[in-house]
C-alpha cells in the first residue's frame, strides 16, 4: 500500500532548497546530473571529519571508530542494492572511475577476437571504457540498438547481436537522455545463456526505483551516490563469486579479501559516511522490519509521487507547438521511465533555452549530456542535442507549472 508523501516535510530536510538568488528561489531541475543532499548527509559527513578522521587498521580510538563507520557504510549500501553480503560492495570515486577500473580488471580474462555488446542508449561512462578496452585487446564490439520512434529497445535487440563469443553485456538500467527504463532482467537472462558477464549502469535508475541485485540476474551493478541524494562517491555491487575470481589491480600490501582488493588507496571515509546518511534519509519513507525492506517500500512511495508530477510536465509540454518529447509519454507507461524528460523545439537551440531558464533561476541542462550514442542515433548532435528537465521527489507541481510558464514565455 503506497503512503502519501508530504512534500513540505521532504523539502524541509534539504537546506539547498531554501536558497534564493536576488530574492528568487532556485528550481532544481538538473537532478540527472546530481541531486541536492538532505541534512542527514551533511551531518554524517561533518561528524566523520571531526570524530573519525584517520586511516584504517590501527589500534587507537579514531582508527577503530573509522573502521566501524566504513563497515556500517558497506552494509548500508548492501541493503540499498539488496545484496547478500557487504563484501560485495565496492566504493570508488564515481561510476565512471569504477567502470574504467573494472573494465581493466574484467578484461584480464578476455582474449583477442572475443565479443562485447554495448548499448546505443547509454551514457558514455558505460561505453567509452569498454571501447578503450576493445581497442587495446582486439575485441569485437556489437551494438544493441533502440527504436528512435518509441525510445525503447525491441525485444530482440540483444538477440540480433548476441553470440557464443559474447563475453560481456554492458548497458544502463535507465537512460540519462530519454529517461527510458529498460527490461534489464530479461536482457541479463539472455546474456547469461551464453555465459556473458552482465555489467549494469544504475546511475539514473537508482534515484527513482528500488534495485534488487538478487533478482536482476546481473553480475555487476554500479551507481553514483550523488545522483541519489548522497555525496560524490561511486558504489558498485558485484556478485561475490565473480569478484573472488576477477583480477584486481592493487598495491602489494592489499590482500585478496573483498572488497579491499578493488578499493584502491585510501578512500573518502567522509564520502562513505555521507552515503550512509543518504540511505538513512531514504529509510524514513518506508516500512518493514529490515532496512532493505524499508528501502524497497520507500521507492514505491517516491515513484508514485514522481509519476504524477512527471505526467504533469509531459502534458504541459505536449501543448507547445513544434516541441518533440524524446521519450516515453503515455500515462500508463510512467513505470517504464524515470522523471528525466528531454525535448527539442523546432528551430530553437537547446542551449538558448537553457540560458533563458538560468536567467529565471530554473536549473536545467542542454546538449548531449554525455549521452553521445542516443543523441547521435536520434540525429540531434548537430542540432545542439536536447533540453533536459530532470525531476526528483523533492520537486513540486508548482515548480513544474513555473517551468512551463517560463518555457512559453521564452518561445513567445
Amino acid at each position: 500500500m503506497k503512503s502519501s508523501l508530504s512534500i513540505d516535510a521532504v523539502r524541509s530536510q534539504f537546506p539547498a532548497l531554501a536558497l534564493k538568488d536576488l530574492g528568487s528561489p532556485r528550481v532544481y531541475f538538473d537532478n540527472p546530473a546530481g541531486t541536492q543532499v538532505p541534512q542527514q548527509v551533511i551531518d554524517r559527513t561533518v561528524e566523520c571529519l571531526i570524530k573519525y578522521n584517520a586511516n584504517l587498521g590501527g589500534y587507537f580510538k579514531t582508527t577503530t571508530d573509522a573502521d566501524a563507520l566504513v563497515s556500517e557504510a558497506h552494509q548500508a549500501c548492501a541493503d540499498f542494492y539488496n545484496a547478500s553480503s557487504a563484501e560485495e560492495i565496492v566504493f570508488g570515486q564515481n561510476m565512471t572511475t569504477l567502470t574504467l577500473h573494472f573494465s581493466r580488471c574484467l578484461g584480464k580474462s578476455f582474449e583477442r577476437g572475443d565479443e562485447i555488446v554495448l548499448s546505443r542508449m547509454d551514457h558514455d561512462a558505460n561505453v567509452a571504457p569498454w571501447l578503450l578496452l576493445a581497442d587495446d585487446m582486439g575485441l569485437v564490439v556489437r551494438w544493441m540498438d533502440f527504436d528512435p520512434e518509441t525510445y525503447e529497445f525491441p525485444a530482440d535487440a540483444l538477440t540480433k547481436v548476441l553470440s557464443k563469443k559474447t563475453k560481456l553485456l554492458a548497458m544502463g538500467m535507465a537512460s540519462n537522455c530519454t529517461g527510458t527504463v529498460h527490461d534489464v532482467a530479461s536482457f541479463a537472462k539472455e546474456a547469461k545463456s551464453v555465459g556473458a558477464i552482465v555489467y549494469l549502469d544504475a546511475v539514473q535508475f537508482a534515484p527513482h526505483y528500488a534495485i534488487d541485485v538478487q533478482a536482476l540476474g546481473a553480475d555487476i551493478v554500479v551507481s553514483s551516490a550523488y545522483k541519489w541524494f548522497g555525496p560524490h562517491m561511486g558504489v558498485l555491487w558485484g556478485r561475490k563469486e565473480l569478484l573472488q575470481k576477477t583480477f584486481g589491480y592493487r598495491v602489494r600490501p592489499v590482500g585478496e579479501d573483498l572488497p579491499n582488493k578493488f578499493e584502491t588507496g585510501t578512500l573518502s571515509h567522509e564520502g562513505m559516511a555521507g552515503c550512509l546518511g543518504a540511505i538513512e534519509y531514504l529509510e524514513q519513507f518506508g516500512t518493514g522490519e529490515t532496512r532493505a525492506k524499508r528501502l524497497a517500500s520507500t521507492w514505491e512511495t517516491l515513484a508514485d509521487y514522481e509519476h504524477k508530477i512527471t505526467m504533469e510536465l509531459i502534458n504541459g509540454l505536449r501543448q507547445v507547438k513544434g516541441l518533440i518529447i524524446r521519450g516515453v509519454t503515455s500515462a500508463n507507461a510512467m513505470h517504464r521511465r524515470v522523471p528525466t524528460v528531454s525535448f527539442t523545439v523546432d528551430g530553437v537551440q537547446p542551449e538558448k533555452l537553457a540560458r533563458h531558464f538560468a536567467s529565471e533561476n530554473i536549473f536545467v541542462w542542454s546538449g548531449h549530456n554525455y549521452a553521445l550514442e542516443p543523441i547521435n542515433r536520434m540525429g540531434l548532435m548537430d542540432k545542439g542535442g536536447v533540453l533536459r528537465v530532470g525531476l526528483a521527489h523533492y520537486n513540486t507541481a508548482a515548480e513544474v507549472d513555473q517551468f512551463l510558464v517560463s518555457l512559453n514565455r521564452a518561445l513567445a
